[in-house]
């Protein structure tokens, strides 16, 4: 077993890497419509800033070096099959001493800090980092590991309000709303924005980063409410007129993702997770026995 773990350690710190450098495919695609709206209606400036972001991309991938100077803070959804005979504390571990050779081996900038002291652990890793999103597939034997660096810009616009349940889709709208206008450029916009509805006020904080940082671009919520929500919302979200990096656009948003759960009869939480137009993931699945699949579609 020491070798599959050994493993995991070390896709876990290419996959930092890889995140960090090779913009996923969706959000590609997601920046490349934008770039043709703001074509297609005559904003010069908007235009040139898509383009300027499509060319930051390209250019990293030609000098195999990171699209932005912020690696953020590392975040792993981890899929383990019940087959795979897997210690979750060994794994643990080997995901932290991963963020540690990523960030001493590139090298990476580090970004942890105590909350209260400010003082930096100089490894991208810490109290509770990086975070870990475990879930089981049951009868697979695999391991599936999906790696997102949160930046600090984007993470800092997050919100939460618990509605009172006969403010209704009106009221959810509402906040929405008010959320992406007090977040103007901060988040570098074009920007994906997810959205938790429902459950507890922490299940809905965890749903809306479920939202804006593993789901896809173009993706549609399977309940047919939640899917017309997330339609109306990006219209509405792309008439705000703030545009890419807040200079004005049609462009403001490339995504509204929605994720809920049932909740209480008495409330309705609302939580908003935005993330920036990297959009930066990586994924790799690994085998019993010990193959490892790439995949920058980032599943």
């Amino acid at each position: 077993m020491q070798k599959i773990y050994d493993i995991i350690e070390t896709v876990a710190r290419d996959l930092y890497w890889k995140a960090l450098k090779d913009i996923p495919a969706d959000v590609r695609a997601g920046l490349q419509n934008g770039l043709a709206a703001e074509q297609a209606g005559g904003n010069a400036t908007a235009e040139q800033v898509m383009f300027t972001i499509l060319e930051n991309i390209d250019t990293a991938g030609r000098n195999d070096t990171l699209v932005c100077q912020d690696t953020g803070l590392p975040i792993y959804k981890v899929l383990v099959g019940t087959q795979a005979g897997i210690d979750i504390p060994e794994l643990k571990a080997r995901l932290r001493r991963a963020c540690e050779r990523a960030t001493a081996e590139y090298p990476l900038r580090s970004n942890t800090v105590h909350p209260l002291t400010r003082k930096h652990t100089g490894t991208n890793t810490g109290q509770g980092i990086p975070i870990i999103k475990l879930d089981f597939a049951p009868g697979s034997d695999c391991i599936e590991i999906i790696m997102a660096p949160k930046g600090s810009g984007s993470e800092n616009m997050s919100f939460l309000k618990m509605l009172n349940p006969s403010e209704g889709r009106k009221g959810i709208r509402k906040f929405v709303l008010h959320c992406i206008f007090e977040s103007g450029a901060k988040p570098c916009p074009p920007m994906i924005v997810g959205i938790g509805l429902g459950g507890t006020s922490d299940i809905a904080m965890q749903l809306a980063k479920e939202a804006s940082t593993f789901r896809k671009i173009g993706s549609s919520n399977a309940d047919p409410d939640a899917a017309a929500l997330e339609r109306e919302l990006l219209e509405y979200i792309n008439q705000t007129g703030i545009g890419p990096q807040g200079l004005g656009g049609s462009t403001t948003a490339m995504a509204v993702n929605i994720e809920w759960a049932h909740t209480h009869i008495s409330h309705n939480p609302v939580a908003v997770n935005i993330q920036c137009w990297r959009g930066e993931r990586a994924s790799a699945i690994i085998s019993a026995g010990g193959e490892v699949t790439y995949d920058n579609g980032a599943l």
